[in-house]
């Protein structure tokens, strides 16, 4: 494939991951397999996804704190356990063979947004507050496990955080979103540097896809309706069947 050919199918898939996320969340099951489709091995996918991922993450996270959502302390003590936790799972993805893990996104990929389509409750409400003490346990607890799945993978990751920051560490909506985009924005970077050392990033590919996922999610929060929203979940879907011809076609043919 050529280059001009994966510029192609990458930007524009990425433009939509961006878009998608800003609507309705999971953008990251589009941004990932985008790469796949576009014949990245899949630790290069990954790798590259960091870019474009950290990109938005950076200006979102901004936003947060302009918006004062995040705290300070909270959110400092989980970018050090998510940084840790992002580069073990990133330096486990480079164990697994390509193939094999190209196998295991089959699996893992669906059921991730299996989960993430029937995660609808965000609330603490009508939960008691938690010691400052138990919050901070439970949410660096919560960096570190979560920071090795986005390292290992991690389309998912932003809504997982907010579900748990809320349901584990009774948290309110603002601070887990807060939190969530600190934690986020760690994990991406700690992954990156890993698979920039390792030589497993695009860079070119990766910056330039970046520009165009800022763009949708632009684009995404402007034009937000509920009636967008509901197109969410068809979109994923198509994006979805096309990495699993696209996979499953390189396993039958050995390419």
């Amino acid at each position: 494939m050529s280059e001009l050919t994966r510029y192609l199918i990458v930007c524009p898939l990425i433009f939509l991951g961006g878009f998608v996320d800003a609507i309705a969340g999971g953008g990251g099951l589009i941004s990932l397999p985008a790469y796949l489709i576009a014949g990245l091995p899949a630790h290069a996918a990954i790798g590259t996804n960091k870019i474009s991922s950290a990109m938005g993450t950076t200006l979102t996270t901004w936003k947060f704190w302009k918006q004062g959502y995040i705290r300070l302390k909270l959110s400092l003590l989980c970018a050090v356990f998510a940084l840790v936790g992002s580069a073990c799972g990133a330096n486990l993805a480079l164990l697994v063979a390509d193939r094999i893990f190209k196998l295991l996104l089959l699996f893992i990929l669906p059921l991730t947004a299996l989960y993430v389509f029937r995660s609808k409750s965000l609330s603490a409400e009508g939960k008691e507050p938690l010691s400052p003490r138990k919050t901070y346990v439970i949410a660096a607890a919560l960096a570190l496990v979560i920071g090795v799945y986005d390292g290992f993978y991690g389309p998912g990751t932003g809504t997982f955080l907010l579900l748990l920051l809320t349901g584990l560490a009774h948290m309110d909506l603002n601070s887990a979103a807060g939190t969530t985009k600190v934690i986020n924005l760690s994990t991406n970077i700690a992954a990156l540097v890993t698979y920039l050392i390792n030589g497993k990033v695009l860079l070119s590919l990766g910056l330039v896809a970046g520009i165009f996922g800022i763009a949708g999610n632009w684009l995404g929060t402007r034009f937000f309706t509920e009636k967008g929203a509901k197109i969410v979940k068809p979109l994923i879907c198509v994006v979805l069947a096309i990495f699993f011809i696209r996979i499953v076609y390189e396993m039958a043919t050995g390419g």
